[in-house]
């Protein structure tokens, strides 16, 4: 596994940026928290399922400027289906604080709770230990990640999440689509760049959804 740390944005020559790029990446982000609302962007993961991870920090000053051309163009490619784990809160955070509406998109973590109605143990590390036979650690999840110099054990740990998602996806939509649930499921991923849209501009998104 290769990583590459870039500032701000992606850097222009790389090959899923091509408009002829049709594949498929595979997207996770790291923040100070889990409150979109109060907690900041840090960091932006992608890989196209070749083994390297492109990485792009953000600091708190740059986030209150900062153009990012070559994510929004990845990100809102219709052509390029992004790949993530929790696509809700991703698709939010970047919603607020790039003001990108990111699709198309598939979540592993919602395919997983489709299909795999028999278990309530859906994160990343549960699905590669059942698909893959693989053991992730999550040790530095709950890590600093706005400190300006990451440590290797953030890097490793920030590339691994996204290092295994295109395998995911292809388990999973072979489920879908044994269980006859992939409509349910492109539609459910379909309505999150909604719900990002709704949840960015202040309003409760539980209570607009409620039963």
């Amino acid at each position: 596994m290769k990583i590459y740390l870039h500032q701000n944005d992606l850097p222009n020559d790389l090959p899923f940026l091509s408009e002829n790029f049709k594949g498929e990446v595979a997207v996770d982000t790291e923040a100070m928290g889990l409150m979109t609302e109060r907690d900041r962007l840090c960091l932006i993961q992608i890989s196209e399922g070749n083994g390297d991870c492109h990485l792009v920090q953000f600091s708190p000053e740059s986030l209150s400027s900062v153009k990012v051309p070559n994510l929004k163009k990845l990100f809102e490619n219709p052509n390029v289906l992004k790949i993530f784990h929790f696509a809700r809160f991703d698709v939010t955070i970047v919603k607020k604080y790039l003001d990108i509406t990111i699709q198309p998109l598939f979540c592993t973590k919602i395919a997983s709770k489709l299909v795999r109605t028999y278990t309530d143990r859906h994160g990343l590390k549960d699905l590669c230990k059942f698909f893959l036979n693989h053991e992730i650690s999550k040790e530095q999840q709950t890590s600093d990640w706005g400190n300006p110099i990451l440590t290797q054990e953030q890097l490793s740990y920030a590339a691994t999440d996204v290092l295994y998602l295109h395998q995911l996806k292809e388990a999973l939509t072979l489920l879908l689509i044994r269980e006859g649930r992939l409509e349910m499921a492109q539609g459910c991923f379909s309505f999150l760049p909604t719900l990002a849209s709704l949840a960015a501009q202040g309003f409760n998104v539980d209570e607009i959804i409620k039963y």
